[in-house]
């Protein structure tokens, strides 16, 4: 008697997996591995972050540190990424963080996690925006000499969110392409951006002084505390890399694909942002005239020494595109994890924001709700910049955690914790206790005060706001998680539908 050799099984449909993981299956997928890695890449948006907080890295340490810092944090935001797109290939959801949580921990983790994620997510959309605003009318000021207000900057931020949630309310097929264009613009940007200021007649700073020096303006003595503080630029800058997963739902080969885009995100942008930051370190003219530059922006100051008022004016409109793509993609991975909360229960008029349009078969609705929270969010800005900076310090303090921890949940899994398709197996554990480390210790640096003497408008209230954030989930579970909130719906195959047989 012959025998027939077992065929292989059949890799799981993406559906298959959602279906076994309770979820039914509702949003369009239209997303490649390229696509789901061009919202991760969008949302770290290293020609926002690098260039609205130059003026910060000048002051906080100045270039050794900013230099130093860059590659450091890049390489622990690498560990994170990788560690958190392990547990990503095991629970390729919209909910992202908090699904992971809380089928790794139960439900008190899952919702913090949840909270931790969707209030960054808010404030990341304020600030992307409102920063866009201000360069907006930094560009105002250099063509038609318009000296922009706090009003004024409210104004536009409001186009720039009413913008965002009209781009977004099409469906992801037109968020997919803005967010394939977004990364050949960022990185051509870099490009120009560093070619232009290299080629153009004008005195080039040393390599010891691009690699070595050190400027503290903080009224902080204590070196090694300043260089905590000057790592905030890249701190700041390598958030939003789970977008990746938030868009995993909308993602063929999603097991593959939301990981590899968490990592390749994370590393292009690593790489393009060194060679951006030091052009611009190598180009600066006046230190003291970048720092305190008229238009508030500090590389805008260093394209008008080098390059003129009309170059300058050029590459500023560059950067403000690549901030329009980054908001944008923003919303868009916002939006699904204020989709997904909502699925489980976790928001108020939940039924509303989980609705999905029918014909984009997107969420709609809650696309809506992430242009106008974080609209409310930067309100205070019109009275007070210390309270807009409070509410929107969020951002990198609420993501950072929310990463952190599935990974630790995994990691206390142990043997039990099965991953998926895209595993890092046994580097999973060293590399996972290096992550969760780095996120406690980056937290705290999030949380420390910046320069000295400490005063109601120098305070750093990140610390504030993520306690903060953390009371509100804490008074949402005893108002409404504990009697509404349920991760899933149960979802029972149907006839015809494969069983997956993967590792959950």
């Amino acid at each position: 008697m012959t025998h027939k050799k077992a065929r292989p099984a059949e890799p799981a449909s993406d559906d298959d997996v959602l279906t076994v993981l309770g979820i039914k299956p509702e949003l369009s997928r239209r997303l490649g591995p390229f696509g789901n890695f061009a919202i991760s890449f969008s949302v770290i948006c290293i020609l926002a972050g690098c260039m609205t907080l130059f003026g910060f890295g000048l002051t906080t340490g100045g270039p050794a540190v900013m230099l130093g810092t860059w590659v450091v944090i890049g390489f622990f935001t690498l560990l994170v990424g990788v560690s958190l797109a392990d547990v990503v290939s095991a629970y390729p959801t919209s909910g992202g963080p908090y699904f992971m949580a809380e089928k790794l921990g139960g439900p008190r983790w899952g919702w913090t996690a949840g909270w931790l994620n969707l209030l960054g997510l808010l404030g990341a959309i304020a600030g992307i925006d409102y920063g866009a605003a201000a360069f907006v009318g930094a560009f105002a000021q250099l063509q038609w000499d318009i000296t922009p207000s706090t009003r004024s900057t409210m104004v536009i931020f409001a186009a720039i969110l009413l913008l965002h949630g009209l781009l977004n309310s099409f469906g992801v097929r037109l968020v997919n392409l803005l967010n394939s264009i977004s990364v050949w613009w960022q990185l051509l940007g870099v490009v120009l951006i560093v070619s232009a200021l290299t080629v153009a007649p004008a005195k080039h700073q040393s390599v010891s002084f691009v690699f070595t020096t050190f400027h503290n303006d903080t009224g902080v003595s204590s070196p090694f505390y300043v260089v905590l503080v000057g790592s905030l630029l890249a701190g700041y800058t390598f958030c939003g890399y789970d977008a990746s997963a938030h868009v995993a739902e909308e993602t063929t080969d999603a097991q593959n694909s939301a990981p590899r885009g968490i990592v390749r995100a994370i590393s292009v942008s690593w790489a393009a942002g060194f060679v951006l930051l030091a052009g611009l370190l190598f180009a600066i003219q006046d230190y003291a005239k970048t720092q305190h530059t008229p238009t508030n922006v500090a590389p805008a100051q260093i394209f008008i020494d080098v390059l003129g008022a009309n170059v300058a004016k050029a590459l500023l409109l560059v950067v403000i595109v690549a901030m329009l793509f980054c908001g944008n993609a923003e919303v868009a991975a916002a939006s699904r994890m204020v989709y997904a909360f909502s699925r489980s229960g976790a928001l108020w008029w939940s039924q509303s924001w989980r609705k999905v349009n029918q014909k984009t078969r997107t969420p709609t609705r809650a696309v809506w709700f992430a242009v106008v929270v974080p609209f409310a969010l930067a309100l205070p800005a019109l009275w007070s910049a210390a309270a807009y900076g409070a509410i929107t310090a969020i951002n990198a303090v609420g993501m950072t955690p929310a990463y952190g921890i599935p990974v630790y949940l995994a990691l206390r899994k142990g043997k039990d914790y099965q991953p998926g398709t895209w595993t890092l197996g046994r580097w999973r554990q060293p590399i996972g206790v290096i992550a969760v480390t780095y996120v406690v210790v980056i937290t705290v640096v999030f949380c420390l005060p910046q320069s000295a003497p400490v005063t109601v408008t120098s305070f750093n209230y990140a610390g504030v706001t993520l306690l903060g954030a953390l009371l509100l989930a804490w008074a949402t579970w005893l108002a409404r998680g504990k009697k509404r909130y349920q991760l899933t719906v149960a979802h029972t195959a149907q006839p015809g539908e494969a069983a997956y047989s993967g590792g959950f």
